[in-house]
């Protein structure tokens, strides 16, 4: 089948909805002009970014800013952390959630695109041809127990054949890549690349796998046990599919030294029946945003309740707005 590309719905002339919205407690660097939620909206919305907002997004950088708006909160998970709703009214995050406040847009949805996955024109010999490296990992965070399985795989992997460490963490090749394009350049020029979570929970599917995808790196992932659903099985190695871990380094070794092998994997689409998951379609968030925005409720943080002294009370208030076209 061939690939298809998810395209926004146009919005009707002199139909667009004002809002008023702002970000919080997202990751140093963040942009509240330039990001995907701001771009995505200005596809359907008017949208203007001011500190007494109707509407605030906010992640989990462990900032809790948030706290101090008392209007409507939506939260976007990016750890697989289950949705407060004694502190947001609407939330996104990888979880697989029945409940109408809430949608399922999992991390590498904000960092990729459905086209980056394409690979109906490409040639998988020249991208063999270029590879120059085995097998690549990039973490710079060790000191933790979640990181043990990836650590201990790396090294297991690398009695075969040199690993080339990219990160911080056991880095052999001169020195941490500076940035995520670097990251992707040095994907590149690697056969796979060791793509596991931090843990496995259903549907906690990273950037960690696609970043490899885009780089035409076969992943050999480890983490939700749901990524089948939204990724061609085919196309990438998943721990969860051996008996065990030396039954995967034989298939690793196997393809390594077999090109026919490998290109059978590297040909394979990265989505199920070569289009896209629903992740990556624009108008099912907007359609979200829309159902938040045209739906009337009292935000959690103006509800009743006994407030300890303490420095989260709200000070960002929102104020009235002008009227916005229906």
């Amino acid at each position: 089948m061939a690939f298809e590309p998810i395209c926004p719905k146009p919005t009707a002339p002199g139909a667009r909805r004002r809002i008023w919205i702002d970000f919080c407690d997202f990751w140093p660097g963040f942009r509240k002009t330039d990001n995907f939620f701001y771009h995505t909206l200005k596809r359907r919305f008017d949208v203007e970014v001011t500190d007494q907002p109707d509407y605030v997004i906010y992640a989990d950088a462990g900032r809790h800013v948030h706290r101090i708006y008392n209007c409507v909160r939506i939260h976007f998970g990016v750890e697989p952390v289950l949705p407060d709703w004694t502190e947001c009214d609407y939330a996104m995050s990888c979880h697989y959630l029945d409940d109408p406040r809430h949608l399922r847009l999992p991390f590498y949805a904000f960092s990729a695109t459905a086209e980056s996955l394409d690979k109906s024109r490409e040639d998988p010999e020249a991208i063999l041809a270029a590879k120059t490296r085995f097998c690549a990992f990039v973490v710079s965070n060790t000191g933790k127990r979640k990181t043990q399985k990836r650590v201990d795989f790396f090294h297991r992997l690398s009695q075969y054949k040199r690993v080339d460490s990219g990160g911080r963490a056991f880095n052999n090749i001169g020195g941490p890549l500076p940035d995520w394009m670097a990251k992707l350049e040095f994907l590149r020029t690697c056969k796979f690349n060791i793509a596991f979570e931090n843990r496995s929970v259903p549907g906690y599917t990273t950037e960690k796998p696609v970043e490899a995808m885009q780089a035409r790196c076969v992943p050999i992932y480890w983490g939700s046990p749901r990524i089948q659903e939204e990724f061609n099985p085919k196309s990438f190695l998943n721990y969860a599919d051996y008996p065990n871990e030396e039954a995967l380094i034989e298939r690793i070794i196997e393809l390594d030294m077999d090109d026919a092998k490998y290109l059978e994997v590297l040909r394979q689409p990265y989505f199920n029946n070569n289009q896209p998951n629903e992740s990556f379609n624009p108008d099912r968030l907007l359609d979200f945003f829309e159902r938040i925005f045209t739906t009337p409720i009292r935000p959690v943080s103006q509800r009743r309740r006994f407030w300890r002294l303490g420095r989260w009370i709200p000070a960002k208030l929102n104020r009235p707005h002008g009227p916005s076209p229906a």
